[in-house]
């Protein structure tokens, strides 16, 4: 038996339990792009690869899209690859990581030939849409992100496949590790995705402009600098429209890229998916999808990415001064933001009580080139459910106090920690810490080893209860869970479980002895699995 503890807020110091979660490898992402269609995909395609260090990168696919419906070749993505070739020395230098050329090439591949869902279907695979099986394959527990700068029917024709080969429990395993970042929605594959497969977490990103740099600025510190300065064109209408999907899933410290309300450098995403988001202009043929439901953007739109657009200019610039030079000595590098001993890129959670007082510490904190660093801690509100002020005393030092407001009851407070060295230019390193505050307790736990054989929600127990009641719930296959509970009008009192659970059956003990009577809902979702059953609160 394997038990966990889950938010139980049990304290009598400042601070109960701390949670780690997010990033703990580097995450795998696929790029899907339509180059040739537009500058811009050439020019996100050198910034990725400036930042393929940070990623598993399992697959390079290029693809069609309203704006270029046909491909025969990839020789455009094989030239931005050589430029590469002659640079990636250098690039190791800073960090060891980086992939080689040969690796690149060798995952390289062209999708579908032809437009949108006309192109899916028996006899249609290509050696893209096998590359993304051949990934997801893989005995890797980790998800496989998909950035869709173009058509997503390569994808498509994948999950078309599986679908049609594969049981239904083979068929959920894959889907499992799907995650999509679709820029603008460039096909109507994409609603064909949402529509068949509503577990798969699909952002289609709508506000990925207006953070961008300036010509002068791209003429100085990108395009003036080495071989693959010179394959990074000059934009016809925007600029690196693309970039905003691989910047949402890089580790920076920032967000945990599965939760996509947290908000990062590739914007902040609804905490629900919304039905009927539709692509660019030019594509037609959503609505035979309808409804169909994806995660779009927040009312801030691209707001949510040029907040931190600084530091994007930063770290693109360094990075680019790291392909030109051997000395290491010559370039700045990154800081690290170490968080209360914790020197992992993950977000942190902790519980609190209203009213209490939270001590950080980020004293250990370093650069790896001598340089100073200066803190700055604030509370993002806008991922946060307490809308109002929360006071971070010694907010530019190392070691701040925050102060848990007394109606802050239930709610989930977002604490980040901006850090930037004092190199030219400066470069910056991020922590989150969520903080859960809630007088209630919950505890969670797995009753057997036995795996179930379909989803189930159960009737809590005792119904009615005073004060303290279990949920029981059974699922199948590992899944993304979340367990939470309303009140009559339908708000949320607290997330009991919002997490990815293995195979297995659970139960939840709930204590709502701060709560009144009265009658309270509890929700499940996990993958495509939804039901809410009712309970019965009697003083």
């Amino acid at each position: 038996m394997r038990t966990i503890f889950f938010p139980v807020l049990i304290l009598l110091s400042l601070i109960s339990q701390e949670f780690a979660h997010g990033i703990q490898q580097k995450p795998r992402i696929i790029i899907m792009t339509d180059l040739g269609a537009d500058p811009d995909d050439q020019q996100s395609m050198v910034h990725f690869l400036l930042m393929s260090n940070e990623f598993d990168v399992e697959g390079i696919i290029v693809t069609t899209s309203c704006w270029k419906k046909s491909q025969s070749n990839i020789n455009m993505l094989i030239d931005i690859l050589n430029a590469y070739g002659q640079i990636v020395s250098n690039l190791k230098v800073h960090d060891p990581d980086y992939p080689s050329l040969e690796y690149l090439q060798s995952i390289s591949k062209l999708g579908q030939r032809s437009y949108g869902m006309d192109d899916v279907g028996p006899g249609k695979d290509s050696p893209g849409s096998e590359l993304i099986i051949s990934a997801v394959d893989k005995d890797d527990p980790r998800p496989v992100w998909i950035c869709c700068w173009g058509g997503a029917n390569t994808l498509a024709q994948a999950l078309w496949k599986v679908q049609n080969t594969r049981t239904p429990e083979e068929v959920q395993k894959f889907l499992s590790k799907i995650r999509v970042y679709d820029v603008l929605g460039q096909d109507d594959a994409g609603a064909w995705i949402a529509k068949n497969f509503p577990e798969v977490i699909y952002i289609r990103a709508t506000g990925v402009y207006g953070w961008q740099y300036s010509d002068t600025w791209i003429d100085t510190n990108i395009q003036n600098h080495g071989p693959l300065g010179a394959v990074y064109p000059d934009r016809k209408w925007a600029t690196e429209g693309d970039s905003p999907s691989f910047f949402h899933v890089f580790p920076n410290g920032l967000n945990n890229p599965d939760e996509v309300w947290q908000g990062g450098w590739g914007g902040r995403f609804d905490r629900e998916k919304k039905a009927g988001i539709r692509g660019m202009s030019a594509v037609s043929g959503e609505e035979e999808y309808d409804p169909y439901y994806m995660y779009g953007n927040t009312s801030e739109g691209s707001g949510s990415i040029s907040r931190w657009k600084n530091a994007i200019y930063n770290d693109f610039a360094t990075r680019m001064d790291w392909s030109i030079t051997s000395n290491y000595s010559e370039v700045n590098h990154h800081p690290v933001a170490i968080v209360n001993g914790d020197s992992t890129k993950k977000v942190l959670i902790m519980n609190a009580r209203p009213g209490e007082t939270i001590t950080l510490s980020a004293k250990d904190s370093y650069d790896p080139d001598g340089d100073s660093l200066s803190f700055k801690w604030f509370y993002y509100m806008n991922p946060s459910t307490y809308k109002k002020k929360v006071t971070i005393k010694n907010s530019t030092t190392d070691t701040p106090k925050v102060n848990i407001p007394s109606g802050a009851d239930s709610a989930e407070l977002h604490i980040i920690l901006e850090l930037h060295d004092s190199g030219n230019p400066n470069l910056y390193a991020y922590r989150r810490i969520i903080i859960n505050v809630n007088n209630n307790t919950g505890v969670e736990s797995s009753k057997s080893d036995i795996i179930p054989k379909a989803f189930k929600l159960h009737q809590n127990f005792p119904n009615p209860f005073n004060s303290e009641t279990v949920i029981e719930y059974e699922i199948p296959f590992n899944s993304f869970v979340t367990l939470k509970i309303y009140d009559i009008l339908g708000q949320e009192i607290v997330s009991l479980v919002a997490k990815k659970q293995v195979a297995g059956k659970y139960q939840v003990k709930w204590n709502a002895s701060s709560l009144p009577s009265g009658l309270y809902f509890y929700k499940l979702y996990a993958g495509r699995f939804k039901e809410t059953k009712s309970m019965l609160l009697i003083r």
